[in-house]
């Protein structure tokens, strides 16, 4: 971290947001916009060149964000103790054991940073004691918000220590004031461990939220995975789809599907779609969105991905597009082997991590025959050092 700047870069510029830097959250606020997407690009460049061994990369010109700011669609704040009382926010750049108390936070909207302020004074109204993770005492954890961006509908979790310490209701008419409110969710966190992924107790609502992506709706339930920014998801998975080169005639394996945006986005250029996720919470949305969206040519399955491919070809066929988006630690030795046997033609890969997007892509290369056409990386995390790439992969 910077202690002092003697004289600033043409590059610098002033960071808005009153919490910067002490907050880890966008560290590169004070640096030109133009500047942040040169250096995301350069480092997917970087990796394909120095981890994929790549001479020259066939890289395209990344896709910035189409807003720099308030572009979250999700965030997890974390309650902590203040003398005025409970308030809420995100652990201090390098700390676990201290929260920020958060004001307006520039990732979120009017809506996200209202509705936190709404519940931090339910907090101090009901006199609830923040948990304190040092010493593992205390009540309140976590409080998870989600916007459905273009639906405009709001889901709200609380997080909490084990009992039933508050009134259900004082919470649930709180959160109603904000007419977006669709679905309130209670958590209870045993652990030590700081998680929100947990089982939820509806307390009022709907169990799920819907987004509109590529003209589609999705719903979503609070622990299935979405991408936190619906806009830029949306240029994603138009590159997807634009790298999978579909015909209407392809099998295509959606894997790691999540929700299921991207097959779905797939499914009326494609024969049939297959989809797999270890979530089960995600492949129940997955199901429902195909639904929803009255798709009757995809399917979409529970399991570990490495292990479910063998009986997904003797159940689909091979396939001639597969799609995969690992999370950060990219595709793992046995699945990445598994599905190389498949000798798929066009391999699509969405990726959140150039180092692990470089490696997979050099062992597809050297061991397997395939051959990296074209990658593109897209900002959806601007002010963050995040950045996702779009690679295709073809088999001679």
């Amino acid at each position: 971290m910077a202690v002092e700047v003697l004289e600033p870069s043409a590059q610098r510029v002033e960071a808005p947001c009153a919490h910067y830097p002490a907050c880890g959250g966008c560290r590169f606020q004070d640096l030109a916009y133009e500047a942040q997407v040169a250096a995301k690009e350069e480092q997917v460049a970087d990796a394909l060149r120095r981890i994929g061994g790549i001479v020259e990369p066939p890289l395209e010109p990344i896709v910035p964000a189409v807003e720099q700011f308030h572009y979250r669609n999700k965030l997890e704040y974390s309650f902590t103790s203040t003398p005025s009382g409970p308030a809420l926010g995100f652990h201090k750049a390098g700390r676990w054991d201290e929260v920020l108390d958060v004001t307006r936070c520039w990732l979120t909207t009017d809506l996200g940073n209202a509705v936190r302020d709404a519940v931090r004074d339910w907090a101090r109204a009901e006199g609830l004691e923040p948990y304190d993770q040092a010493e593992q005492t205390g009540y309140l954890r976590h409080l998870v918000v989600r916007e459905g961006r273009n639906t405009g509908q709001l889901m709200v979790q609380l997080v909490t220590a084990a009992g039933e310490r508050f009134d259900r209701d004082e919470l649930v008419e709180v959160l109603r004031r904000f007419p977006e409110t669709r679905s309130i969710h209670w958590s209870v966190n045993e652990s030590p461990a700081e998680v929100t992924n947990l089982p939820t107790t509806l307390l009022w609502g709907e169990d799920a939220i819907e987004e509109e992506l590529c003209g589609l709706r999705f719903r979503v339930r609070p622990n299935a995975f979405l991408q936190t920014n619906t806009a830029m998801a949306e240029r994603l998975y138009q590159l997807a789809v634009e790298y999978a080169g579909l015909t209407g005639n392809e099998t295509v394996y959606d894997l790691y599907s999540g929700i299921g945006t991207i097959g779905l986005s797939m499914a009326s250029r494609a024969l049939t779609v297959w989809g797999v996720d270890v979530s089960e919470e995600s492949v129940a949305c997955a199901l429902e969105n195909a639904d929803l969206n009255g798709i009757a040519n995809a399917a979409f399955f529970a399991g570990e991905v490495g292990a479910s491919l063998e009986d997904l070809r003797d159940r689909a066929g091979p396939p001639e597009v597969a799609v995969v988006d690992p999370p950060r630690a990219g595709l793992s030795g046995k699945a990445l082997r598994r599905l190389a046997r498949l000798e798929t033609p066009r391999l699509v890969y969405v990726s959140c991590n150039p180092t692990t997007l470089a490696g997979n892509v050099k062992e597809l290369e050297r061991e397997w025959g395939y051959r990296l056409e074209r990658a593109r990386p897209v900002d959806m995390f601007p002010h963050t050092p995040h950045v996702e790439t779009v690679a295709l992969l073809t088999r001679g």
